[in-house]
């Protein structure tokens, strides 16, 4: 197989940054791009990646990327994605998650007198809605709940339409709630070992009941491999962790994690049940059988890892 010379966007993000890692292991040559938001950790992952020699940093916003080098693939994994960020300001969320898209798809058309490389992008499972039983598959009717999760939509249907109109390949991805280091404390994990080591109450909404799938982050990097090396084009691949949870079981295990003395009699102390979020989801849930059949599973347990994860987080203090 030869070289394959990849795109990725949002690189010093979360997924981002497992994704690169992955790409850059298999050898290929690898442009990060990257608009270091808030949300990005430019002073661990850059000085990461820059140890190899097969990748290639740009500062810059997807809004604003005017010219794309001969490549294979674009990984688009640059979003904002916290959804109560967007309940209270939806426009960061339309310009990154939309106009960001549209941009990248107008780059990637433009490479069509030659070759258009494949758009590889990331969705997520929330652009189905909530589930309360069983779960969604890739042809699912798309019932977003909050403005993240339907500028995502809105991002798959214009994906969809240019490979309809103008021929462009695609792959789109809908992973559930990953988990590693590196997570900004906007997200639950993180954000729990932050105000358990500060000794500040962890709020959860609705005291705790949504269902969440976990996916390891590594286990979604290896899923993109997999997708870029055998994925069909013009498909969508749901990506699930196949292991769900309530949050509030989640938030006991991390505070097993710090407290050796931990009993459950005590979770008052360390929680505050007065938050709720308007419109929110009760449990999401997909189907990955698809993508499963091209030999991708998830490697990792949630609950072997979240001691490793909990432990990185009491070590490093993410602001």
């Amino acid at each position: 197989m030869s070289m394959k010379i990849v795109y990725v966007t949002g690189c010093l993000g979360f997924i981002g940054s497992y994704v690169a890692k992955a790409c850059l292991e298999e050898g290929w040559q690898v442009m990060g791009i990257d608009s270091m938001t808030y949300a990005s950790h430019p002073n661990r992952i850059l000085p990461e990646l820059q140890d190899y020699d097969n990748f290639t940093f740009k500062k810059e916003d997807i809004c604003d990327l005017d010219w794309l080098y001969d490549c294979d693939f674009v990984i688009n994994c640059a979003a904002e994605t916290h959804v109560d960020n967007s309940i209270v300001n939806s426009s960061k969320f339309l310009q990154s998650n939309v106009s960001g898209v549209h941009n990248l798809l107008k780059l990637v058309k433009s490479k069509g007198n030659y070759q258009m490389p494949t758009f590889l992008h990331f969705s997520t499972d929330e652009v189905y809605g909530d589930i309360a039983d069983g779960t969604h598959k890739e042809t699912d009717i798309l019932t977003p709940s909050n403005p993240y999760s339907a500028t995502k939509a809105a991002a798959d249907q214009l994906i969809t339409a240019w490979g309809r109109t103008y021929g462009l390949p695609y792959i789109i991805v809908r992973p559930t709630n990953n988990y590693g280091i590196y997570q900004h404390t906007e997200k639950l994990i993180p954000k729990a070992c932050k105000f358990i080591t500060t000794g500040r109450k962890i709020p959860l909404h609705e005291k705790g009941t949504p269902i969440r799938n976990w996916l390891h982050a590594a286990d979604t990097a290896d899923a993109i491999i997999t997708l870029v090396k055998g994925g069909s084009i013009q498909e969508i691949y749901n990506i699930s962790g196949n292991f769900e949870q309530s949050n509030l079981e989640t938030v006991k295990k991390i505070l097993r994690e710090f407290h050796d003395d931990y009993r459950d009699e005590d979770l008052w102390r360390y929680i505050n049940y007065e938050y709720s979020r308007t419109g929110q989801d009760v449990r999401y849930s997909v189907d990955d059988s698809k993508l499963k059949e091209l030999g991708w599973s998830p490697n990792r347990k949630f609950d072997d890892e979240i001691g490793r994860i909990v432990e990185f987080y009491k070590d490093n203090f993410i602001w």
